[in-house]
């Protein structure tokens, strides 16, 4: 028998927390498959810099930051029609340039997420990906969020705050029906980005954080300690999270984030479901899975429930 003793620091930052993991890297990883191993049903559309469309996914940039380089994209579903109301799937890339073992890829750039499409299969559905600014708020960054050393969020926050009432307004987007959605560098920007202060954390009526999780693990940007991520964490309330990862055996686990929400008894609304796969890439999602079927019903469910509430 294969025991793993993983150890990391709790969310309350009191000394370690070490978890037994038996079994699991001679048995259970032996299960878990490559993404290439299963053919994908989906492929995503490319972004074009045309005008908004049915079907198409193009390059966007909101009307206050016209003479900057900032953009973000957006998809209409193939059902979309003007003058009807639509759910939006918002989403954050991850960090770029990545490179994976396995040769999974990111480039950190709005043009290149898969997640809501994945989510969607391209209907039913708005599709938005938010861009990450500089300091300034003048472009847009593939690292984190702002300059570093900090990596403020503050001009991101400002972006995302201007483009959902927006985006709302000019494509048929439901206000009550909005989730927030991320990889990697955006599975942590769900709360820290989406939570970060009272004005942009009522956006939201759910939220799917996709291999990693804010507070679990200390990262290069300001506010990332324990303390202030489960501050963050408070302005949730009862609002789901579908929160998923890749297999692995590390600090940034499945295990280890369940363990950090447990120690913070913040488990009521939260789904933990493990990919199936052990690449670090969103393009899971373009591919059939029972973690993907859970996924879509929950997706169903928020949508269905954000919508009846008055």
């Amino acid at each position: 028998m294969n025991k793993q003793l993983v150890c990391y620091r709790t969310a309350l930052g009191i000394g370690l927390a070490c978890i037994l993991q038996i079994s699991i890297p001679s048995v259970y990883a032996q299960q878990v498959r490559d993404i290439r191993e299963v053919k994908a049903d989906l492929t995503v559309p490319k972004m074009v810099k045309e005008k908004p469309a049915a079907g198409k996914r193009v390059a966007q940039t909101h009307p206050d930051y016209a003479k900057t380089d900032v953009y973000h994209s957006i998809y209409l579903p193939t059902d979309w029609e003007p003058g009807k109301q639509y759910p939006i799937i918002f989403e954050y890339a991850g960090n770029g340039p990545y490179r994976s073992q396995y040769g999974d890829e990111c480039t950190g750039k709005v043009d290149d997420c898969s997640m809501g499409y994945g989510i969607s299969r391209g209907k039913g559905f708005i599709w938005v990906c938010l861009p990450y600014l500089n300091a300034n708020g003048r472009k847009n960054v593939i690292s984190w969020w702002g300059d570093a050393p900090l990596h403020a969020p503050d001009s991101t926050v400002e972006y995302a705050k201007k483009i959902v009432p927006w985006v709302c307004k000019e494509f048929g987007g439901n206000p009550k029906q909005i989730l927030l959605v991320g990889f990697s560098r955006g599975a942590i920007a769900c709360n820290r980005i989406g939570l970060h202060d009272d004005e942009i954390s009522q956006l939201w009526c759910g939220f799917i954080p996709y291999s990693h999780y804010d507070g679990v693990f200390q990262w290069q940007f300001v506010g990332s300690d324990p303390f202030s991520a489960m501050q963050r964490l408070k302005r949730l309330g009862n609002r789901p999270q579908f929160i998923c990862h890749e297999f692995t055996v590390s600090p940034r686990s499945l295990m280890a984030t369940r363990q950090y929400l447990t120690l913070a008894g913040m488990t009521r609304n939260m789904t933990f479901m493990d990919t199936g796969f052990r690449n670090h890439n969103d393009q899971w999602l373009l591919r059939p899975s029972p973690a993907r079927e859970k996924l879509r019903v929950w997706v169903d469910d928020v949508i269905k429930r954000a919508g009846a509430v008055r």
